[in-house]
């Protein structure tokens, strides 16, 4: 039996280092930049709160599902942006609840364009790991049950926007952590390496009614491959946004997202996987909703930019 357990938790420990380590990927990601950078926070002045959830390649068993919900907004005539990050990550028998707080400075770039700032910004706060493997335990060997961690985290990022461009480099989690360190018959340890993100878009109006919006992220991690999402939406009316993605060798992604009024948007997106796993999945699913809207007491009189 011991073997077994033994045997059980060593697969789940090199399958969560090859996937768990990974940070929760997302193909809304153009729509709530603060999950990859806290240079972000406060930028669309007005305070916004987006929440998405992620169903990873349906039908596979033990596969990611991701919840995520962050809040910003500018104070001090836009200069400071205070933000919260938070979220959950099941994968497997693991199950990953992380916090974190972001604050921005931003400095203005242009007397004759006040969309045009450099911003700078840092972030701290923690993940948290619970495996229970006792599902596969029996009562005598239920030291082997659950196992949990705690790790501290902190980063920063710098965030450059115009009227029409912005392009952000990020590390949002500076310190290498182990995320699991099992230690019985066997030791076995899986670590989150330091991520590197690049980020950047524009927009551009081609009629009245018209928008294109390319934008592309780039993310690198220690130790792993570079993996790129290249992405083009098209805007009609400032309502409704169709679009496309591609995540290199991984999928094509279906994009569509709405706003139903000056406070509501939503959107939805579907990958397409073209790795090998697409033979055991239905693809995957991801919703994310916004809510923005203005406090008259920080933001008297000033114009808050719209979501495209």
């Amino acid at each position: 039996m011991k073997r077994s357990v033994i045997l059980c938790m060593l697969l789940s420990a090199i399958a969560f280092s090859g996937m768990g380590q990974q940070r929760p990927i997302q193909s809304l990601y153009m729509f709530d930049p603060l999950l990859l950078n806290p240079a972000y926070a406060g930028t669309q002045l007005q305070l916004s709160a987006t929440a998405i959830y992620r169903n990873q390649w349906v039908n596979f068993p033990g596969a990611p599902k991701t919840f995520t919900a962050t809040t910003h907004m500018g104070f001090k005539q836009n200069r400071v942006g205070l933000g919260l990050i938070a979220g959950r990550d099941q994968i497997g028998v693991h199950d990953e609840t992380s916090l974190y707080f972001a604050y921005s400075y931003k400095l203005p770039l242009s007397r004759f364009d006040k969309n045009s700032f450099l911003s700078f910004g840092v972030q701290g706060g923690f993940n948290t790991l619970r495996s229970d493997y006792t599902l596969t335990i029996s009562r005598e060997d239920d030291k082997f049950g659950v196992f949990r961690s705690f790790n501290p985290n902190f980063g920063a990022g710098v965030f450059y926007r115009n009227k029409s461009t912005y392009v952000g480099f990020s590390v949002p989690y500076f310190l290498n952590s182990n995320i699991l360190n099992v230690q019985t018959a066997f030791e076995s340890s899986a670590r989150r390496y330091r991520y590197y993100y690049l980020t950047g878009g524009f927009t551009k109006k081609l009629s009245n009614s018209v928008k294109i919006m390319p934008s592309a992220l780039v993310r690198i991690q220690d130790k792993a491959p570079l993996t790129l999402d290249v992405t083009l939406i098209t805007v009609l009316y400032d309502v409704v946004g169709i679009g496309a993605s591609y995540r290199w060798t991984d999928s094509f992604i279906g994009l569509f997202e709405l706003q139903l009024n000056e406070n509501f948007h939503v959107g939805y997106a579907y990958d397409f996987t073209t790795s090998d796993l697409r033979t055991y999945s239905n693809g995957t699913h991801e919703i994310m909703i916004n809510y923005r809207f203005k406090i008259s007491k920080f933001h008297q009189g000033l114009d808050c930019p719209s979501y495209w």
